[in-house]
């Protein structure tokens, strides 16, 4: 997955696209913010969550995981990718969309 993040990186930063790499990505719980190893692979236009997988097929807990990289970052838009796909564009890809983070708040 670090091979296809680098990739990744290279063809957006090529295209003028702002990007972050392995945000670490605050979590509070009580009102303490806890020290975490959350990260997120690529964080585009500071609005997508990209998450990239080398797996068989997406699992539940990957979309989780986006999902909570998504409330994390107020990010209304979540990709994950599995370059393990016979088809990327038809089996390797799943969006998210989210538009109600106000009711995701605590």
């Amino acid at each position: 997955e670090s091979v296809y993040q680098k990739c990744m990186a290279y063809e957006l930063w090529h295209r003028g696209i702002s990007y972050n790499l392995e945000m670490k990505l605050p979590v509070k719980y009580k009102m303490i913010e806890l020290d975490t190893t959350l990260r997120c692979d690529l964080f585009v236009e500071d609005s997508i969550v990209v998450e990239l997988k080398a797996c068989d097929k997406f699992h539940p807990v990957h979309t989780a995981q986006l999902l909570t990289y998504m409330k994390l970052l107020k990010a209304p838009k979540g990709i994950l990718l599995n370059f393990n796909s016979f088809n990327l564009y038809k089996d390797g890809q799943r969006t998210l969309i989210n538009h109600h983070f106000e009711e995701l708040e605590e």
